[in-house]
């Protein structure tokens, strides 16, 4: 397999999806614990991937959602609690997301 370059290297840490980090890292980034992004990963919250190793990696939209679901269980909501509700606002975000795209095409279309 053919080296990476320096610019593909670049492009890969501005990707929102690509596990930059390890868990130690991602944790401090959060001001979390280790065990806390363990929980939120028990929970499927999130799913980090696992380097050849087996170590988990995160990525910047994980690290996100951890961060959110952080926030509600520093609030005292449940760990499990908070994991869905952020599963939720997610689901509501994209309808409404959804629901302006059609308006918009709807507004083009008869304009």
């Amino acid at each position: 397999m053919p080296p990476e370059t320096p610019s593909r290297d670049h492009d890969r840490f501005d990707d929102d999806d690509y596990p930059a980090y390890t868990m130690g890292r991602a944790a401090e980034m959060i001001g979390a614990t280790p065990g806390f992004l363990r929980a939120v990963g028990e929970a499927r919250l999130i799913t980090p991937l696992r380097s050849e190793g087996g170590h988990r990696r995160y990525s910047r939209y994980q690290l996100r959602v951890a961060a959110r679901a952080r926030e509600l269980v520093d609030q005292g909501t449940p760990v499990e609690a908070a994991c869905r509700i952020v599963v939720l606002e997610d689901q509501l975000e994209d309808a409404l997301r959804m629901n302006e795209e059609l308006r918009d095409k709807e507004a083009h279309g008869k304009g």
